[in-house]
């Protein structure tokens, strides 16, 4: 079992965004909550807990669209409580369906193999948002829409969970996450780019952005 600390220290970065980053839509409707990891970790590994993370799991891959934010809080950062937790965690068939997105026109073959390598990734890494991206244009391209629909729904839930744990304005306000490549992930689904990193001791990440506009 890993301990509180190794989390936070190794597992779990946070950044800060200047005062120019971009706010999402939503932020301004979501309540503002810093994830108490202690109280998270106690509920996802008691089975007497709705938030016990087998069934919350079970209803994710379920593709439950009830499923509110409190429960996806729990979902996303409670898995940096099972065995299975890896910060850097890398399929090897993410690497296939980014070579096969970046190609400027897909024939329906090309988006039969970004479906199939994508499930794989997601199969391994249950939240690689860039793969979850990489699908849901898939599915669209294929006229699959309710399942890119589905997907659509986690990542935006997803993504809410992360914006809500913070404002990224500074180290106060940070925005918790449970990859370092999701860092750059809510950078880029903003529309911007990073310029600049610096990391802050104990576990923080400083990062300088620009708008892509």
């Amino acid at each position: 079992m890993k301990t509180l600390t190794t989390i936070i220290v190794i597992a779990l970065s946070c950044i800060s965004l200047t005062l120019s980053a971009a706010k999402p839509n939503n932020q301004k409707k979501t309540k503002i909550e810093k994830p108490d990891l202690e109280v998270i970790s106690e509920a996802v590994n008691n089975p007497e807990s709705k938030y016990y993370y087998p069934d919350l799991m079970k209803r994710y891959e379920a593709n439950d669209t009830v499923m509110v934010l409190d429960d996806y809080r729990y979902l996303y950062y409670g898995y940096i409580f099972q065995e299975d937790y890896d910060p850097y965690r890398h399929s090897e068939f993410s690497e296939k369906v980014e070579d096969l997105y970046y190609i400027k026109k897909h024939a329906k073959s090309q988006c039969d193999s970004i479906i199939k390598y994508a499930e794989l990734s997601l199969k391994d890494n249950p939240f690689d948002l860039a793969q979850m991206s990489f699908l849901i244009y898939a599915l669209r391209e294929k006229r699959k829409n309710n399942l890119a629909n589905i997907w659509q729904y986690r990542l935006n839930r997803i993504l809410e969970t992360i914006y809500s744990s913070g404002t990224g304005i500074d180290q106060e306000n940070a925005w918790y996450v449970i990859y370092p490549q999701h860092e750059y992930n809510l950078i880029n689904f903003q529309g911007m780019v990073a310029t600049g990193q610096e990391f802050i001791e104990p576990y923080y990440d400083f990062i300088k952005v620009s708008s892509t506009d």
